[in-house]
């Protein structure tokens, strides 16, 4: 076994390997940049270390991707034994399932095994794997390391504790630990529309997501979320993407209705699937209630100017604990994420100021003298 997870006997696997060296030498330069420039421009997400230079290594071919991380190949057999033979599964995905890890040096991942007889093709695995090298972001699940072996189409993903926003919201084992509380809810918003905001205006080029639902919304804690899942991810622009219909791709109540009705997919229907979770996070409800979608189930409601409506849109179970300020600007977003008109719609940079706007605290007024 020459490079890690590729057999000698499948002239193939050199191909492969080669071109995600490739991939990976040219990528690890580009986000060096971005992330730099990300930072720098945008003081309210974490610090990262910069990035050392890419090294691989002839033993283990490891490529070096910061001082806290690496990416590598990894043989098949050693992710079996990680896995205990793909014994805990933790997820499940339109094309995969995902397995929890435990590697040699004690730390926890979890391995998505994609699956050829779910429609997991070669070529979306290694875009899927492209596109993973290509970001770091606080707010995105981070690849760990793949393997391609023997019919096998592994991601080493970083492991994200306490599974996802869907189970927390609508699953009893999740509703057991409490409800999940209103200043909760904005704070996940905010993650995920600065993870957003992150692809479609950082990364190089603009990635897609396609898929933005509270099923891959990974929670940290109550407060803190990462977007997982970039199986159906497309890179492209609004310029590109507006003249080429492609073949829709997403999940039931969350896809774009331009998209769905065109074929023709942009970051902001990436904005549209963020609406409809705004509304899931507003109101505990899924994203399909009965014959009729989420963003249509609550359209008169959140479209009034009657404040006891809105408040009525409110999940039950937070009872009094709401900030109604900040309801009416949640409810404004989703409103405007969830226009018809694509192009009516604000990009991920404009939500991220809007809600971080209605988070920070006010200045208490000057009491007279």
């Amino acid at each position: 076994m020459g490079f890690h997870g590729f057999s000698k006997s499948n002239p193939k696997s050199y191909w492969i390997a080669g071109a995600i060296v490739l991939i990976i030498i040219l990528t690890i330069i580009l986000k060096k940049l971005a992330v730099y420039l990300y930072y720098k421009g945008n003081k309210q997400l974490s610090k990262t270390k910069p990035d050392e230079e890419n090294q691989v290594d002839e033993k283990s071919r490891e490529i070096s991707i910061d001082c806290n991380a690496t990416i590598r190949t990894y043989p098949l057999e050693e992710l079996k034994m990680a896995t205990k033979d793909f014994k805990i599964r933790i997820g499940v995905g339109a094309t995969s399932y995902v397995y929890l890890a435990e590697l040699e040096d004690g730390r926890l991942g979890a391995v998505k095994r994609v699956m050829e007889e779910r429609g997991g093709k070669t070529k979306m695995f290694l875009d899927e794997v492209s596109v993973l090298l290509r970001i770091s972001h606080p707010n995105l699940v981070g690849l760990m390391g793949f393997c391609l072996d023997k019919g096998e189409q592994l991601l080493l993903l970083e492991y994200v504790p306490n599974k996802s926003l869907f189970e927390r919201l609508h699953t009893y084992h999740g509703q057991s630990s409490g409800v999940l509380s209103w200043s909760n809810r904005p704070n996940i918003a905010l993650n995920v529309a600065r993870a957003l905001d992150y692809l479609h205006s950082v990364a190089d080029p603009p990635v897609i997501h396609r898929d933005v639902k509270s099923s891959n919304i990974l929670l940290i804690d109550d407060d803190h979320a990462k977007l997982a899942d970039f199986g159906l991810c497309k890179l492209g622009n609004d310029a590109v993407s507006a003249s080429t219909p492609t073949k829709v791709k997403g999940s039931l109540g969350y896809v774009d209705t331009y998209y769905l009705n065109t074929g023709l997919v942009s970051p902001r229907s990436d904005v549209y699937s963020f609406g409809v979770l705004l509304l899931e996070l507003i109101t505990g409800l899924k994203s399909v209630q009965g014959s009729m979608t989420l963003a249509e189930y609550t359209e008169e409601c959140r479209k009034t100017e009657d404040l006891e409506v809105l408040i009525g849109m409110l999940d039950p179970e937070l009872n009094d604990t709401t900030d109604i300020e900040q309801l009416r600007v949640l409810v404004d977003v989703a409103n405007s994420a969830l226009f018809e008109n694509s192009e009516a719609r604000p990009n991920m940079t404009q939500i991220v100021q809007r809600i971080s706007s209605c988070m920070e605290p006010q200045p208490l007024p000057e009491l007279p003298v």
